[in-house]
């Protein structure tokens, strides 16, 4: 599947590049695992393999799986009986593995397991008696399946920090507050101290919702942007992380653009430019990103450099079924 573009004809008659790589980068642990999930569905049960939705925003991914034998359907009726399915990792409504359970399908559960941990933090806060307030981007799929932990009624949308004006709220209201796992670090900081001066008990989570890997993702990118002209973020349009590494850019000062595979880039991107900024969301594989660093060789002499700011090495479990 890889796209092999052709070397220069003579790289020592090209513009030199500086290349500066973000470090960490592209996949996470629950991207991993969410992947591995189905690869080992696929194994275990013969395709096809049912997947609900997108297991991760990234077409690439998408199609390789499709290629090995899975088959992605928008809801669980698509899915014929007798066969498994996969819930993607961005978590799904309880109302699905309990559909699911009853025309007896066997399921797998491939949600983050950090996007797990807020949804059993939102059955905490219904417990406690509290209202949440769900700090998030309206349709996505992790808000819908957050969304779907508790009773309709005891959670409301915040996107905005000028959302929180409008909230009906009072300061005798019960509230507690959650996020999102892919939202700018920034931005969601902003919010939560809007929330937090307009309704001072509001009840907080023990620990940042952000994920791991979106924080150190976004702060790679804060640590090349300064340094380069413009910054390409390989990843989905329709995956939040990479757009929030997009915004993060933009904010910096530093001009960016999304692209999903290596053909979109245009060699005029790159006019002006001495430094080029690299990096990749979380549902986005290494094989892109040697991709587009061949795609830019093609144009100028590229000398690589790889920007560090943390190590990773979380690793999640499997789901039981496949364990082993």
């Amino acid at each position: 599947m890889n796209t092999a573009f052709p070397a220069p004809a003579d790289s020592i008659s090209l513009q030199p590049l500086k290349l500066l790589i973000a470090a960490p980068r592209g996949f996470c642990a629950g991207v991993d695992r969410a992947i591995e999930i189905v690869e080992r569905a696929i194994r275990k049960y013969g395709a096809p393999v049912y997947v609900r939705h997108e297991i991760v925003h990234n077409r690439y991914v998408v199609d390789g799986l499709k290629a090995k034998g899975a088959i992605f359907v928008e809801e669980l009726d698509e899915v014929p009986d007798g066969v498994p399915v996969i819930f993607s990792a961005h978590g799904v409504p309880k109302a699905v593995p309990a559909a699911a359970d009853a025309r007896g399908l066997e399921w797998l559960d491939a949600t983050c397991p950090l996007v797990s941990k807020v949804h059993r933090q939102a059955e905490r806060q219904i417990e406690a008696g509290r209202h949440i307030l769900f700090i998030g981007h309206k349709g996505h799929p992790e808000v819908i399946g957050t969304f779907g932990q508790v009773p309709d009624g005891h959670m409301t949308l915040v996107e905005t920090v000028e959302d929180v004006a409008t909230l009906p709220f009072t300061t005798d209201d019960a509230l507690g507050f959650l996020t999102q796992t892919t939202l700018s670090v920034d931005d969601t900081h902003e919010i939560i101290e809007a929330l937090k001066a307009r309704y001072p008990q509001i009840h907080a989570p023990r620990a940042e919702d952000i994920c791991y890997a979106t924080s150190n993702r976004q702060a790679a990118v804060k640590a090349i942007a300064p340094q380069c002209d413009l910054v390409l973020v390989i990843g989905a349009p329709n995956s939040s992380n990479s757009m929030r590494l997009v915004e993060v850019s933009d904010r910096s000062g530093t001009p960016s653009r999304l692209v999903q595979r290596a053909d979109e880039i245009d060699v005029s991107w790159l006019d002006g430019v001495n430094t080029l900024g690299l990096t990749a969301g979380a549902s986005a594989p290494e094989e892109l990103v040697r991709e587009v660093i061949a795609r830019i060789g093609q144009w100028r002499q590229v000398e690589e450099e790889t920007v560090v700011t943390t190590e990773e090495n979380m690793i999640f479990k499997l789901p039981r079924q496949l364990a082993g």
